[in-house]
């Protein structure tokens, strides 16, 4: 596990105890209690109904789907679904909470009793999962200001009543790398199962993190604060950094920790109060009338555990033992469903999984890179792709030319073939042909012939080098290679 590269701790005295509370929104097309669509990106309130907006008389109806998406996730994390779980109304106060409640679960959960390990074979660490329980969202107040120091706040209520999962973890986390390696691993797993689609900008994925200190070798834990609303693993570690720092200082210097709710600053690269626990809500909790108890039978957990997708560690290690993928390539093709399965297809076409992973790791990732995009929208077919690796192994084109074929078939629907006959980058394996080019070369270079005479091995690198360039790569370099030794050698 890495570790972070500033001092965690003011001291050695103390160390950090670390769980999470993630909110993931689920993948439905509408939200949990209404026809709402949950499209990301209308204008302000223009995705609601008196459901979402809490009118009076507008009564609640589950959305099935909803269920089903957190039965999933409760499978995929190795909790045990409830056969019976309850909705409740969590009360309090807030503009942007417009029925002055939020429906969520709370003593009678969908799942719980899970676990998540996390972190490679050298330092593998398992996190416990306490809860995943369904809820809605609230809206989202805008904050602004008109320029002559007065504030005002608008409010959107596009994400009231959007279905979320909450999964909560046990304080299990001890620094802050692990805390973003864990999130980074949950949201990696959430992905692959379809029931988020990881998009932690839109706000579809974020988490807050309760961080106490104890001295070293205690049990009980220490005075907990909460960092709330953080959408990127970097600003994870970062609060976390930054706040145990603060109360390790304050404990060392003798004061207290005071317990309350803090947020991240990324600007100041600070946490600020939020509230305090003199401030903190009493939620008082009671189930919520207008909703039954969702009744999940043996059969309905037995059917979505069947539609489950093949997990990210699972993937892995079937591409190490089935294609004789590296660890690091398979870390990286087998993250997503869609990365094995674009590998798996080319390397099918290819009949070469190395050369496959190859071409993954190294020309698609570099123009995924550039374009700014996904796998899901690489501008080359699979099967493309293959055709192309075959090419190469076949020797109709060079390793070094079949880059540039890459790239001119690049989003042109244009295939390899087809390239390298128009543009005429086909391999040079004419012995005739690059026995003139060589002795050409070797005329230009007198000095570097010498000394290779003079035993200097490194200068046939250099002369294969020149060949190359001389043939814009697409000489054959076995052919090339005995070709010039011949040459030097007076034959």
């Amino acid at each position: 596990m890495k570790t972070t590269e500033i001092p965690v701790l003011h001291g050695s005295t103390f160390e950090a105890v670390i769980g999470l509370e993630i909110h993931a929104q689920l993948r439905t097309e509408t939200k949990i209690f209404c026809g709402c669509t949950t499209r990301f990106g209308a204008h302000p309130n223009a995705q609601v109904c008196p459901v979402c907006l809490g009118l009076p008389g507008a009564l609640p109806v589950l959305n099935r789907r909803v269920v089903d998406l957190g039965v999933r996730a409760g499978l995929a994390l190795g909790c045990t679904i409830q056969p019976r779980s309850i909705f409740a109304r969590k009360n309090y106060f807030y503009p942007d909470l417009p029925k002055g409640y939020q429906i969520s679960q709370y003593e009678h959960p969908l799942a719980t009793d899970g676990e998540l390990a996390y972190g490679d074979d050298g330092d593998r660490r398992v996190v416990r999962i306490i809860r995943v329980h369904l809820e809605e969202d609230a809206g989202k107040s805008l904050h602004a200001g008109d320029g002559s120091g007065s504030r005002y706040t608008h409010l959107d209520f596009n994400r009231s009543g959007v279905p979320l999962i909450e999964i909560v973890t046990h304080p299990d986390l001890r620094s802050p790398p692990e805390a973003a390696a864990f999130f980074a691993k949950l949201r990696g797993i959430l992905t692959a199962i379809a029931v988020n689609d990881g998009n932690m900008e839109e706000g579809s994925l974020r988490c807050d993190a309760n961080v106490s200190l104890r001295r070293r070798g205690d049990a009980a834990l220490g005075v907990k604060v909460e960092v709330k609303n953080l959408n990127s693993f970097r600003f994870l570690q970062r609060a976390l950094e930054f706040e145990i720092q603060r109360q390790s200082k304050l404990l060392d210097d003798g004061s207290q920790v005071v317990q309350e709710t803090r947020l991240w600053d990324e600007t100041g690269s600070r946490t600020m109060t939020m509230r305090s626990k003199e401030e903190a809500h009493d939620y008082r909790y009671f189930p919520e009338p207008d909703l039954p108890p969702i009744e999940v039978s043996e059969d309905w957990i037995a059917r979505v555990r069947t539609s489950l997708p093949e997990l990210p560690d699972a993937r892995k290690q079937r591409l190490i033992k089935e294609h004789g993928l590296s660890r690091k390539d398979a870390d990286q093709i087998g993250l997503t469903n869609e990365w094995a399965r674009f590998f798996e297809e080319t390397a099918a076409t290819a009949r070469n999984s190395k050369a496959a992973a190859n071409w993954l790791t190294g020309e698609v990732t570099r123009r995924l890179k550039a374009d700014g995009t996904g796998i899901d929208r690489v501008g080359v077919t699979p099967e493309a792709l293959g055709q192309l690796i075959r090419l190469v192994d076949d020797g109709r084109v060079s390793g070094t030319a079949a880059k540039d074929v890459f790239d001119r078939m690049y989003g042109s629907g244009r295939e390899a073939e087809e390239v390298i006959e128009a543009e005429g980058l086909g391999q040079i394996g004419d012995e005739s042909r690059l026995r003139d080019i060589i002795g050409s070369i070797l005329l230009k270079n007198d000095s570097a012939v010498k000394r290779y005479r003079e035993g200097n091995e490194k200068s046939l690198g250099f002369l294969m080098g020149q060949v190359m360039r001389a043939t814009q790569g697409r000489a054959d370099p076995k052919l090339a290679n005995v070709l010039i030794k011949r040459l030097l050698a007076g034959e």
